[in-house]
């Protein structure tokens, strides 16, 4: 599935089963709470923190889609096409990113 076929597959989900799409302010602390759950699970599951019964059941895969979720119907109602925000930032990246990281001794 391509970003655009994403977009309007959410666009369409939204506005049917969705009913409609709660506001951008909503959408913002969902995706906030969203972050939180994928730094939970990469704490438990990458990192040093125990893991309670309930968080076994949670897949990271799962917490990702859910933030990139959020992220594309944040995009819809604000009117960004991300794969052309998607080219944008990427021709930003390699303008200001060209020598940086090959010349960052910390990444040798």
């Amino acid at each position: 599935m391509t970003i655009q076929e994403a977009q309007e597959k959410i666009d369409n989900w939204i506005n049917t089963t969705g009913v409609r799409y709660f506001s951008e302010l909503t959408n913002m602390a969902i995706l906030t709470e969203e972050v939180g759950e994928v730094a939970r699970v990469m704490a438990r599951q990458y990192g040093d923190q125990s893991a309670k019964d309930s968080d076994k059941k949670r897949e990271l895969a799962d917490e990702l889609a859910d933030v990139m979720w959020v992220v594309l119907c944040i995009a819809n109602q604000t009117g960004i096409d991300m794969t052309v925000a998607l080219e944008k930032n990427f021709d930003k990246k390699n303008i200001r990113d060209a020598t940086r990281h090959a010349n960052n001794p910390k990444l040798k």
